[in-house]
C-alpha cells in the first residue's frame, strides 16, 4: 500500500463525506490490527500506528513488564488490587495473574533491552510484514466502510437531534404503499400517508413543508418521522408567516386541530398596542390565507386568549354568540356553557367538532346546554 496514495485517499474521503480524518485513521488502525492477527496468526498484543503526516503504516508487537518470580509460577499468584465503587468507596480485592510469554516479559529480560524500564510499562518491537500492504488493502476496506457509515449516521443524528418539533422543507423523493420519503439533504425522513392532510395531493419531486415528530438513532441510521397533521405543524406555520410571532411580540397560548377540517389557535400579546388576532389575519386576510392554502383549505379560527377562563371559553366557542359561561370546578377544569337555540348548532359544531376543539384549546371539559335545559337544572339566565 503506497503511503502517499493512502494519505491522499483518506484526505479526499474526509473532505467528501465531511468526516474528521482521525475517525478514518482510527478505523483503519482497528481494521489493520484485526487483519494482522487474522492473516499472520498472531496471539500477541499488537499495535498499529499510522503516521498522520506521511500515511506510513507500522505494526508493533508489545509486551507488558511484570514481576519475575510470581508470574512464572504455574499455579499463578494471588495479588490485591484497589477498586472504587460508584459511591467512591475503595475496596481491596484479589486478582489472579498468570505469566504468558506472548503478552508478558519479565523485568529482568526487559531491563536488558531498555535500561530503567519499570513494571507495568510496555516494550515494543516492530513486526510489520513486507507484504502487509496487500493484506491491508484487501482486508481493511469493509471495516473502513462500516466505520465511515457509523460516522455519517452520527453526523446526521446530531444534525437532526435538536430539530424534533420543528418544521423543515424537503423534496418528495419516493413513495410506497404506506409512506412518502422526503429528501432532507443528508438523509430522508418518513412521512406516513396517515400523517398527510386529508384530501391533499402529494406530487413526486415537489417541495414540501413537514413537521418533525420524532428523531431516533438506530442500527440502520437515524429514523426521522414527519407529519403534516400534527397541531405543531400549524403553530410553526404561524411562526413562519406572522413576523410578530417569530419575534415574540405575539405569543401562542395553545393550538387545537382536527386536520383537514378546522384549527383553533389562541394568541395574545403583552403589548397593549398590538392586536394579536388582527396581526395574524393580516390585511384583507393576506397572512391567514397563505396558511390556509398550505393546509389545503382547512378552516382556521384565531382566538384571543384571556386570563379569565370563562371569557376564554366563550372566545374559543366562536363562531357561536350570546353564550353564558360558568366555571363549575376550577381544579377539575369543568365548565357549563348555556346557549340559546339559535346558537346551539354553532357552539357544538358538526359532529361536536367545535366544542371538542374549544375544550382542547382551553383545557376545560365543556358541557353545552340550551337555555331550557339549564332552567330544568335550576339555572336561570337573565337576559340583559
Amino acid at each position: 500500500m503506497d503511503s502517499k496514495k493512502f494519505k491522499l485517499a483518506v484526505e479526499n474521503l474526509a473532505k467528501e463525506k465531511g468526516i474528521d480524518k482521525d475517525v478514518i485513521f482510527d478505523a483503519m488502525e482497528l481494521a489493520l490490527t484485526s487483519a494482522y492477527k487474522k492473516n499472520y496468526h498472531s496471539l500477541s498484543n499488537v499495535r498499529v500506528d499510522i503516521n498522520r503526516e506521511t500515511g506510513e503504516i507500522k505494526i508493533y508487537s508489545y509486551k507488558t513488564v511484570v514481576f519475575n518470580e510470581e508470574y512464572e509460577k504455574e499455579d499463578g499468584v494471588i495479588e490485591t488490587e484497589i477498586i472504587t465503587d460508584e459511591d467512591g468507596n475503595e475496596e481491596e480485592v484479589e486478582k489472579d495473574y498468570y505469566f504468558d510469554d506472548r503478552i508478558h516479559i519479565t523485568l529482568e529480560d526487559a531491563l536488558k533491552q531498555v535500561p530503567g524500564i519499570k513494571i507495568g510499562e510496555t516494550i515494543e518491537k516492530e513486526v510489520t510484514p513486507k507484504d502487509f500492504g496487500r493484506v491491508a488493502a484487501s482486508t481493511a476496506k469493509q471495516v473502513i466502510v462500516q466505520k465511515i457509515r457509523e460516522a455519517e449516521r452520527e453526523i446526521i443524528n446530531n444534525e437532526f437531534a435538536d430539530k424534533q418539533d420543528e418544521m423543515v422543507v424537503g423534496l418528495v423523493a419516493m413513495e410506497d404503499v404506506r409512506n412518502y420519503y422526503i429528501d432532507l439533504g443528508r438523509t430522508q425522513g418518513i412521512l406516513p400517508k396517515s400523517e398527510i392532510i386529508p384530501g391533499e395531493t402529494i406530487k413526486m419531486g415537489s417541495s414540501i413543508k413537514v413537521y418533525i415528530t420524532k428523531v431516533e438513532n438506530n442500527s440502520k441510521g437515524p429514523l426521522i418521522l414527519l407529519s403534516r397533521k400534527h397541531y405543531g405543524f400549524v403553530k410553526r406555520l404561524f411562526e413562519l408567516e406572522i413576523p410578530e410571532i417569530n419575534e415574540g411580540v405575539i405569543l401562542v397560548y395553545s393550538v387545537a386541530r382536527d386536520a383537514g377540517n378546522r384549527t383553533k389557535i389562541a394568541v395574545y400579546s403583552e403589548n397593549y398596542n398590538v392586536d394579536p388576532v388582527g396581526a395574524c389575519i393580516g390585511e384583507h386576510g393576506s397572512r391567514i390565507n397563505r396558511i390556509i392554502d398550505e393546509l389545503n383549505g382547512e378552516k382556521i379560527d384565531v382566538i384571543p386568549y384571556e386570563n379569565d377562563d370563562a371569557r376564554f371559553i366563550e372566545n374559543a366557542l366562536s363562531p357561536a354568540k350570546n353564550l353564558h359561561v360558568f366555571v363549575t370546578d376550577e381544579k377539575k377544569k369543568e365548565a357549563l356553557v348555556v346557549v340559546d337555540q339559535d346558537n346551539l348548532s354553532l357552539a357544538i359544531g358538526k359532529k361536536g367538532l367545535n366544542v371538542r376543539l374549544a375544550a382542547r384549546l382551553t383545557h376545560y371539559k365543556i358541557d353545552v346546554q340550551t337555555t331550557s335545559q339549564a332552567k330544568e337544572n335550576g339555572i336561570s339566565i337573565v337576559e340583559e
